[in-house]
């Protein structure tokens, strides 16, 4: 037996359930800005994207057109540096680890441990371990431009403004 696939279509667009939201779509808290190019943040925002059950999070990749003009206050070398977390309501901006704080708070049960960020010690290793991360990430399956990091590569408090 054989089952017709119905694809719905609007404007040309395939309207069927996407992995990753797309830029411009109204009601949602934050917009998570990532390097669209590095094979791992693209694994990690999928990711992301199915952790989101109440679609708080519009995800962009840094190279759509528009993004820099939407965000100026954000400098262009920080989208290779790190995620950029901004709150739509007024534009507040996280990065690097704090990008990650927050996005813990806006996940559905994320309240449940984002009380570690609290904890004296936490909140500079995850910037430790964000900014190595960040470093090194061509060692964990990212294209070869990854591999390509300015030299001074630095995080001070993770906010961006």
């Amino acid at each position: 037996m054989t089952v017709e696939v119905v694809r719905f279509t609007f404007a040309g667009e395939d309207v069927t359930e996407r992995a990753v939201p797309r830029a411009g779509e109204r009601g949602r808290l934050y917009t998570v800005v990532y390097d669209g190019h590095c094979k791992v943040c693209g694994r990690m925002v999928r990711m992301l994207a199915k952790w989101d059950r109440d679609h708080k999070l519009e995800i962009v990749p840094s190279q759509q057109p528009g993004v820099r003009e939407r965000f100026p206050w954000i400098p262009a070398r920080s989208y290779a540096e790190s995620m950029q977390v901004v709150r739509t309501s007024d534009g507040k901006t996280w990065q690097a680890a704090g990008a990650l704080e927050e996005l813990i708070k806006a996940l559905p049960k994320g309240r449940l441990v984002s009380w570690l960020f609290k904890i004296p010690f936490v909140r500079p290793l995850v910037d430790t371990l964000y900014r190595w991360f960040a470093r090194n990430r061509s060692k964990f399956g990212c294209g070869e431009h990854c591999s390509v990091r300015p030299a001074d590569l630095d995080y001070h408090d993770g906010d961006a403004g």
